[in-house]
């Protein structure tokens, strides 16, 4: 070999090297900005797996009362009409806990809407979007099909395929091959499939450039510029705020689901205080009221406690005709 061949060899084993420092540094960087919630979800996963390993809900294989489409991407299950208790679901899609929580409870919230009982309000969000690839880009990309499946009115199936088929924790999964795949399950039409795939096309690539490039780099400046301390304090949105004025232009995410997803998480860290303040998934509320464990992790608990409650209302307004069948 050449002095010219081993220069250029030893150029590119540097190149590498830093390379992999610099994504090294910003996994580390990554990973203690999102360790918060992933102790959260997993001290809630825990409880509620003791409390309810083998206490299921009996399935529901009626017809679904509506499902209305609001304008911040959240989706309202109820008989039109309906005076009933609001019951209020935050849930991320890679999270453990949520998924328990559906399989237990997911056919007690239809149950009472279709009954009339319930006003059941899907409010899908991504806390696990700032955690390192994988557990970010499933949370989003499952996030942005489910309000792609919103909007032609299969949201609540589609919820049910999401978790049914939720990744382990770490691996990577809801592809889009996966995602295209599952909508075909749900009762959708050529028109919609082909409507929906290219959404997730769409999506899938915004989920890659923010999370593989954008926000590495942002968090990374962020550090530099105003420390890990004040940067723990900060939720994603408010974060990207940030970014905007300090040379990381967030209009990538401008008219995406993931940009609406990653907004309605920011919502729901600032709408609610004191005891009722959100602090990771899943979340129940009735009536604006957070629920403890023992109530909302158990068949009878959220059966109960709807029962006993007064009719609430729906603090969002439908988008247009609102996605429904």
């Amino acid at each position: 070999m050449g002095s010219e061949a081993r220069k250029r060899s030893r150029e590119k084993i540097r190149e590498q090297r830093e390379r992999e420092k610099r994504a090294a540094k910003r996994t580390k960087t990554l990973i203690v900005i999102g360790a918060a919630a992933a102790v959260v979800v997993l001290v809630v996963g825990i409880g509620f797996a003791v409390l309810n390993a083998d206490r299921r809900g009996s399935g529901y294989e009626g017809a679904l009362p509506p499902q209305v489409l609001q304008e911040d991407g959240s989706v309202v299950l109820a008989q039109e009409g309906a005076q009933a208790p609001v019951v209020e679901v935050y849930a991320d899609f890679q999270c453990p806990a949520c998924r328990q929580f559906e399989l237990l409870n997911g056919d007690v919230l239809k149950r009472n809407a279709a009954e009339g009982n319930a006003i059941v309000h899907y409010r899908p969000v991504s806390i696990f979007a700032q955690q390192p690839v994988p557990i970010s880009s499933n949370s989003l990309r499952a996030g942005a099909a489910a309000r792609a499946a919103a909007e032609h009115g299969y949201f609540v199936e589609y919820n049910d395929i999401l978790f049914e088929n939720q990744p382990t924790e770490g691996n990577e999964g809801f592809t889009v091959d996966e995602l295209k795949d599952w909508f075909r399950q749900t009762d959708a039409n050529a028109e919609q499939e082909g409507e929906f795939d290219r959404r997730i096309d769409e999506e899938a690539a915004v989920v890659t450039t923010f999370t593989e490039d954008y926000l590495p780099a942002l968090t990374e400046d962020a550090m530099a510029e105003i420390g890990e301390e004040t940067l723990g304090t900060m939720v994603l949105s408010d974060l990207i705020s940030w970014g905007a004025g300090n040379g990381h232009d967030p209009a990538f995410l401008d008219g995406t689901y993931t940009g609406e997803i990653i907004t309605a998480t920011g919502t729901a860290y600032t709408r609610y205080s004191g005891d009722n303040t959100f602090r990771g998934t899943p979340s129940v509320y009735l009536n604006g009221e957070l629920l403890d464990n023992n109530t909302a992790m158990t068949v009878r608990g959220l059966n109960e406690a709807i029962a006993s409650a007064d009719a609430g209302e729906v603090d969002t307004q439908p988008m247009g005709d609102g996605g429904a069948e």
